[in-house]
């Protein structure tokens, strides 16, 4: 391979370079993606140079001989700069090959026009050819995937910063505009933040349908957070659509702007802390729904205040007796002030429940009547709960 080739050098380059030239032609419309971003000189150039550098593999593969550290570092410069400039890997590699391809038509006719005897010692090379080829292939790829994660890594950073900007409110209004502006969000829209809490979603948040509202997610030592663009989909809807059985998750209001997105973030990770734990039907949170018990999950010190206060007659009982009027009192609350559902969500008599209740209301002081003192009932049973959850 290698004395045919010395045979046909000359000829050999000229045809080369008008190969370059047809493979320049054809690129725009074979691969649009590819040739886009480089002018056609440049274009030109990359493929004469592949096509001369295969040539030189070829004769080095054909004599037995390894890669030649230059032309591993040329291709592999290659690969790095396309990667850089963000062209399609598989455009890169298809460049290779289509190069291969026509650098074999070419030695082809330029032997033929030679010494047409010569062909039956050319076709021993077509291996040697593609061998070449897939030397190159491999550098020039390798190269590329290095830079691409790299770059990917610098980008996910930089993402990070941004959402940060936006979450934490912690740079100018100028800035936070920016930020927004940078991940594509628009000056006014529909916004909202949710927040999961450590291990609140073993398997991650649920995957976002290709319809669903855009989500940006930012992984924190005490969980995940999710600045949500809603578009036209409902608040509640994000509570299905993200939040997989068994997550703890808090969602914020919705908000109108980027430069609210830090007071929903405080909003959502507010709604979280009402959220039983995990083992205690855990769920996701809007914080609309649960404002009393936002309201003391706000401030620990009025929470522990509250407890003392209302409930510390209770919570002074035994164990059992404790559990047991708790547990009357938050049923009792949930259904509504109906004694009768929630005998039959205790499994117990109505009769057992009002009696429980009645004891309530001795040790406490307040009356299940009274609406004002119903209220601090249930805001001391939800400091309580939370007391424990903690």
């Amino acid at each position: 391979m290698e004395r045919i080739i010395e045979e046909i050098r000359e000829d050999l380059g000229r045809r080369i370079a008008v190969a370059a030239e047809r493979l320049t032609d054809r690129t725009p419309a074979d691969d649009p993606a590819y040739a886009a971003p480089l002018a056609r000189a440049e274009l030109r150039e990359r493929h004469h140079r592949v096509l001369e550098r295969t040539v030189t593999s070829l004769v080095r593969v054909s004599r037995g001989l390894p890669p030649d550290p230059d032309e591993v570092r040329a291709a592999g410069a290659e690969g790095a700069l396309a990667a850089e400039r963000g062209l399609p890997l598989d455009s890169l590699l298809r460049g290779y090959r289509q190069a291969g391809r026509l650098l074999w038509q070419v030695l082809t006719e330029a032997v033929t026009a030679h010494d047409r005897a010569s062909l039956p010692r050319l076709l021993s090379g077509a291996t040697a050819l593609w061998e070449a080829v897939d030397r190159m292939s491999d550098a020039a790829s390798e190269a590329y995937r290095r830079v691409d994660a790299a770059r990917g890594d610098r980008d996910r950073e930089r993402g990070a910063a941004l959402l940060d900007a936006l979450l934490d409110g912690t740079g100018t209004a100028s800035g936070a505009a920016d930020a927004a502006a940078r991940l594509g969000l628009p000056e006014r829209g529909r916004f909202a933040v949710i927040a999961f809490g450590p291990g609140g979603a073993p398997a991650g948040p649920a995957p976002v349908p290709a319809d669903g509202p855009r989500v940006w997610w930012r992984v924190r030592a005490d969980g995940e957070r999710g600045l949500l663009e809603l578009g036209h989909h409902p608040l509640e809807s994000v509570r299905d659509l993200l939040a997989p059985p068994g997550a703890r998750a808090g969602v914020s209001p919705v908000v109108g702007s980027p430069g609210e997105l830090a007071g929903a973030r405080r909003l959502a990770e507010l709604a979280l802390s009402t959220v039983p734990p995990a083992g205690a039907a855990p769920g996701a949170a809007l914080l609309d729904e649960r404002l009393p018990a936002a309201l003391v999950a706000g401030d620990t010190e009025l929470a522990g205040r509250l407890r003392h206060v209302v409930l510390g007659p209770v919570l002074a009982l035994p164990p059992e007796d404790r559990r047991v009027l708790l547990a009357t009192l938050g049923t009792w609350l949930a259904c509504r002030g109906s004694t009768t559902y929630a005998a039959q969500r205790l499994y117990c008599h109505r009769n057992t429940v009002s009696n429980r209740l009645r004891r309530l209301e001795r040790l406490t002081g307040r009356s299940l009547s009274d609406p004002a003192q119903v209220v601090e009932l249930a805001l001391a049973h939800a400091a309580v709960l939370q007391h424990a959850a903690g």
